[in-house]
């Protein structure tokens, strides 16, 4: 049986192992429904869609500055049916636009925009909401939904906080002003109890931050720079969406949901065809749970020049590539050498999409510059607050997951975290799960200090950590500007960032979707000087 929330017993990753835990099996107890078997499928025979860029409706006088006209969209999010491959029926989806991915919206440092999101969605949800999980409760209207820009540098008001949501028949307008450095963001469903669900229907897209400093730098563009959102899915063999329950009607989250096919830019399989040049790859994982691990068929060299919130300090050359839900790496793939070849972009096992390089005999392929930008790193000294933060996981008497916190803390408990607005702190992220968890904090971007391993029956003892080794640096395409870090289980992850930007409400938390929608999620306050 499962335990109420004021019932329920903190284990962490030790001493659950104990509790005899079965691995989740995402379609026990779930109803009977026939499943797709991708192997039943012809690979690569569909055309890589490339995400349309979102063209503004008009202009209107910027909230900061009254008198500049910035521009201004609408976009509709609607329930729409699309052919994910060839040979299956369409599948019906929620999308920004009509369209998943939805369009992208490339826009340049400092000139700001306006965004009027509109729910024109149905009443009704048709995957399986848990009534029981804060801010999902059955007195709600099932269709709700709140626009976050992942990344962005926004006011309050506009950052999409969980609890102003809005339902079929309304919109709200958001102004985002681009006070930022280039970058790949994105943007997503953020209400509160259902964020799993918006986005698993395909409520996602891209927003670009561009800058002169970026532009000097002759990256491929055009034809040649292409946003690419990889996530995972579970499918019916009827071709429509399939999302795992636990098997209790009243009770249907899951802790975690691993699809089986890993689309690319919302499609099964697709290909793309290219020229033996360089191209950019603005990637992205947009899985509710899954962490890819990446790299091409052929064991062949591509370069990192960025993450999540910009350009790298310098180029970094790998053969592989891991990114958690949320995270972002900007690559460059080099197809010269490599005409009439076919090259497959997988997943361990799991094949995601084909590259078919032309076979071209003269193509022109104009040098980009390997010297991107300094990246200045924040003194340890600036710091003027040191913050301890665990990470948590709470069990039934069974051993099964039933939700996870951030500090202990339910999200509708007093407010712990207000950090003065240009000041810089440092966050120790204490992860006593099994899991790792990416943690995403609004507003704000940071920097990744180091890794360290600590003893966790001593901790679960005293609440002393007392760590088993020396503190390990990033890894090399860790050490730009960040928004989302994966924090290990049983080691404790250090960021350090400035809050700079806004006065006001903000949230952190986990960008497992599950683990957000279930209590894995904190407000935090930044208080103005």
């Amino acid at each position: 049986m499962y335990i109420t929330r004021r019932e329920f017993i903190l284990k962490s990753s030790l001493t659950a192992a104990a509790l005899a835990t079965k691995p989740l099996d995402l379609l026990a107890g779930s109803p009977a429904r026939r499943m797709l078997n991708p192997n039943g499928l012809a690979h690569f025979v569909d055309p890589l869609p490339v995400p349309k860029i979102a063209d503004p409706t008009g202009y209107r006088s910027a909230p900061e500055e009254p008198k500049r006209a910035v521009p201004y969209y609408r976009i509709s999010l609607r329930e729409f049916s699309a052919k994910l491959h060839r040979d299956l029926r369409p599948t019906r989806q929620w999308g920004f636009a009509s369209t998943v991915p939805g369009p992208t919206f490339d826009t340049r440092r400092g000139q700001g925009l306006m965004i009027e999101w509109a729910n024109d969605l149905p009443p009704r949800h048709f995957l399986p909401i848990d009534h029981n999980l804060h801010g999902a409760e059955a007195n709600l209207p099932e269709t709700r939904t709140v626009v976050h820009v992942h990344g962005a540098k926004a006011p309050p008001d506009s950052d999409g906080y969980p609890e102003n949501w809005f339902t079929p028949g309304k919109s709200a307008i958001y102004y985002y002003p681009n006070d930022q450095e280039a970058a790949t963001l994105w943007y997503h469903d953020h209400a509160m109890g259902i964020n799993r669900l918006n986005i698993y229907a395909g409520l996602s897209g891209f927003f670009l931050v561009r800058d002169e400093a970026e532009a000097a730098l002759n990256l491929p563009s055009g034809p040649y720079e292409i946003p690419l959102m990889l996530s995972d899915r579970l499918f019916d063999e009827d071709g429509q969406l399939y999302y795992p329950t636990s098997g209790k009607p009243d009770a249907p989250w899951v802790p975690e949901v691993n699809g089986n096919i890993i689309l690319a830019n919302g499609k099964i399989f697709p290909y793309l065809e290219v020229e033996p040049r360089a191209y950019r790859f603005r990637l992205l994982n947009g899985s509710n749970t899954r962490a890819l691990p990446l790299s091409l068929s052929n064991g062949m060299n591509f370069q990192q020049i960025g993450s999540d919130q910009g350009l790298l300090g310098s180029v970094v050359d790998s053969d592989s590539l891991t990114l958690f839900p949320a995270e972002r790496a900007d690559l460059i793939i080099d197809f010269k050498g490599n005409s009439g070849q076919r090259i497959v972009l997988g997943s361990r096992s799991v094949e995601i999409m084909q590259f078919q390089v032309r076979d071209a005999v003269r193509v022109t392929s104009v040098p980009w510059s390997r010297s991107l930008r300094k990246v200045n790193r924040i003194a340890e000294s600036a710091a003027v607050k040191i913050r301890a933060l665990t990470l948590n996981d709470y069990y039934d008497y069974n051993g099964n997951s039933m939700m996870m916190l951030l500090n202990g803390a339910h999200w509708n408990m007093p407010v712990t975290e207000k950090p003065v607005i240009d000041t810089v702190e440092i966050w120790r992220l204490i992860n006593l799960t099994r899991d790792a968890h990416p943690i995403h904090l609004h507003l704000v971007r940071f920097q990744i200090l180091d890794r360290r391993r600590f003893d966790l029956f001593t901790y679960n003892l005293n609440h002393t950590v007392k760590y088993l080794g020396p503190a390990m640096p990033p890894d090399e395409n860790e050490k730009g500007w960040k928004d989302t870090v994966r924090a290990d289980p049983g080691m404790e992850t250090r960021i350090i960032m400035r809050f700079e930007g806004y006065a006001g409400r903000y949230v952190w938390h986990c960008h497992l979707l599950e683990h957000e929608d279930n209590e894995m999620m904190r407000p935090y306050e930044v208080i103005g000087g």
